[in-house]
């Protein structure tokens, strides 16, 4: 399952560090990229710093409650789905979270597998209401499947060639530069982290499996970065 650059991002805010730690582990293992926030100010910071795909919520934070974060959350207008996960179990409590702005309410003590199935379920839903496939001229992206086909033809990609090439097709048409994949695929903030050796051997990688045999889409634009259409200009 992918989102904009690749992999689903989770942020736990939790302030028991072993729940925290142990959902973490797991979801990592699923796949999934996860920050923690001990308490609703730190969650506030790190969804300034970067997107969210998911956010899983304690109601008993220390300072301002979980209701509370979540009611100034929607109150800014983010739509980003929210799975509180709270020992408050009575019905007033999860009618609170609704509305509120919840979109699922597990109760504690939990299992990790529901955990794990909530999740998904949260994230395909969101995902249907976007844009799941990514086509461009018989190459088409799978982003719930994380498959890819050209011609009806699968094609076999690594996690990194599937970013990459998922970032040229959310771009088709459009010149990216080497500083944009640096950025937004590679995640490297540094502009003076040099990835273009490593590029180029994953642009070839690349080519070699989408383009061969077909008039190619993958472009270099020379002193620039690169381009996913059906002709350079």
């Amino acid at each position: 399952m992918t989102a904009e650059n690749g992999i689903f991002r989770i942020l736990i805010i939790e302030d028991e560090r072993k729940i925290a730690q142990a959902i973490t582990d797991s979801l990592f293992e699923e796949g999934f990229e996860v920050e923690m926030a001990k308490d609703a100010e730190e969650g506030y910071f790190l969804i300034g710093t970067r997107d969210f795909n998911l956010i899983i919520l304690d109601l008993g934070l220390p300072g301002r409650s979980g209701f509370e974060f979540l009611e100034t959350f929607r109150g800014s207008g983010n739509a980003t789905p929210v799975l509180i996960l709270s020992a408050m179990d009575s019905v007033d409590s999860k009618v609170r979270g609704f509305e509120s702005g919840a979109n699922d309410y597990m109760v504690k003590p939990f299992a990790l597998p529901e955990l794990h199935a909530r999740v998904k379920n949260l994230l395909r839903r969101n995902l249907e209401g976007e844009a799941r496939r990514l086509i461009y001229r018989g190459l088409e992206m799978d982003l719930l499947k994380r498959k890819v086909w050209r011609d009806g033809v699968e094609i076999a990609l690594t996690t990194r060639e599937f970013n990459l090439l998922e970032f040229l097709l959310r771009h088709q048409e459009n010149v990216v530069t080497r500083d944009m994949i640096r950025r937004e695929v590679w995640e490297i903030k540094e502009p003076t982290f040099d990835i273009n050796n490593i590029l180029d051997v994953h642009i070839n990688a690349l080519r070699k499996k989408v383009d061969r045999g077909y008039d190619p889409l993958i472009h270099t634009v020379r002193g620039v970065g690169f381009c996913l259409r059906e002709e350079l200009a």
